[in-house]
């Protein structure tokens, strides 16, 4: 527990401290936000907001990490170090997606096989260490393995849950706030859930427990920075996440998922990414089939503000939503606890 606390302060003040910092660099250097022109008009006054704050919220999480782990332990668990390294290494991806953006002067940042060919990559080195380093179950999970067994399509399964929750979360960050709010809420589910198969190692197994203690503080250092970064992300922004940000996020929420063999629950976790994902779905689904859109503008978050709601009421209520979600799911964790004879 202490080791958690330590991991969430940590990256709590390096996140407050350092993300002015982080603004003030790119600021300098004119690392602003491009808005597209098809966007909604209020949007337009946000062009030239420092972008690629994704920065800040890993290097404060891989400190708050660091210092938790080095000072309480465990000081190399594989799981810990797996979720961390995609935390990374999905970072970099987006941060020179974000990075061509602005040396281009363009909304289109690296080409989609680029892009690609960074997921992928990330995929295969975590799904190689999931499965022979920190031996993960393979197994598609719920709560703990069901009976589907990916075997060796463990590396494209790895690739799917990666690239879904990068993405999901890449599109929920249209307004101030909304994905680092919601990020935050995740983070913390995952490290009360790390933290309970760590403490009730009868009830789960033994692939599941061995890194939870590890996952716990990875997830609460992502949880510390995450709500960092918030306090300057909030409405009106001084700073943006970028696909740094997003995609980083994604990556390490699709790690803690499947460490702690909850690849399923994750939709239900993150609800809120998984409406705003599919409304763009469906927007684009029936635009291509019918010549019809479904929404004013997906994803979802630009219709309500098209159809006259302010940019915070959007916000505060998808928040509410993500925090539904995630209550949901945890009361569902709980329930299945006491369904494996767990105390209640």
């Amino acid at each position: 527990m202490r080791a958690i606390l330590v991991a969430a302060s940590v990256a709590l003040l390096c996140s407050l401290a350092g993300t002015p910092l982080v603004i003030r660099f790119f600021r300098r250097r004119g690392y602003g936000q491009l808005i597209r022109d098809d966007g909604p008009q209020a949007h337009l006054s946000k062009r030239g907001t420092p972008t690629m704050g994704g920065t800040a919220i890993i290097l404060a999480a891989l400190a708050g990490y660091a210092v938790a782990s080095l000072t309480f332990g465990p000081e190399r668990s594989a799981g810990g170090l797996l979720a961390m390294g995609v935390f990374a290494a999905m970072g970099l991806v987006g941060f020179l997606d974000d990075y061509i953006k602005i040396r281009r002067n363009r909304s289109l940042g690296l080409t989609k096989s680029a892009k690609f060919i960074g997921q992928a990559l990330t995929a295969i080195v975590f799904a190689i260490g999931a499965q022979y380093v920190a031996e993960t179950s393979t197994h598609l999970s719920f709560i703990g393995a069901t009976e589907l067994d990916f075997g060796k399509f463990f590396v494209l399964f790895c690739f799917l849950i990666l690239s879904a929750t990068s993405n999901g979360v890449n599109l929920t960050d249209g307004l101030d706030g909304l994905a680092a709010g919601t990020s935050s809420l995740i983070f913390g589910a995952y490290t009360v859930i790390a933290f309970w198969i760590f403490r009730h190692q009868a009830d789960y197994s033994l692939e599941a427990w061995l890194h939870a203690d590890a996952l716990a503080i990875a997830a609460a250092a992502a949880m510390g920075a995450t709500l960092g970064f918030l306090w300057w992300n909030a409405p009106p922004a001084k700073i943006f996440m970028g696909d740094t940000g997003s995609l980083a996020i994604g990556g390490l929420l699709a790690a803690l998922a499947v460490l702690t063999e909850t690849e399923l629950l994750l939709i239900i976790i993150g609800g809120l990414f998984v409406v705003e994902t599919t409304s763009v779905i469906v927007q684009v689904a029936s635009f291509r089939l019918f010549g019809r859109r479904v929404f004013k503008m997906a994803p979802l978050h630009h219709h309500f503000e098209l159809a006259g709601w302010q940019e915070t009421t959007v916000i505060v209520r998808f928040w509410i939503i993500a925090g539904l979600s995630v209550a949901f799911a945890l009361g569902l964790f709980y329930a299945d606890f006491l369904a494996r004879g767990g105390i209640g």
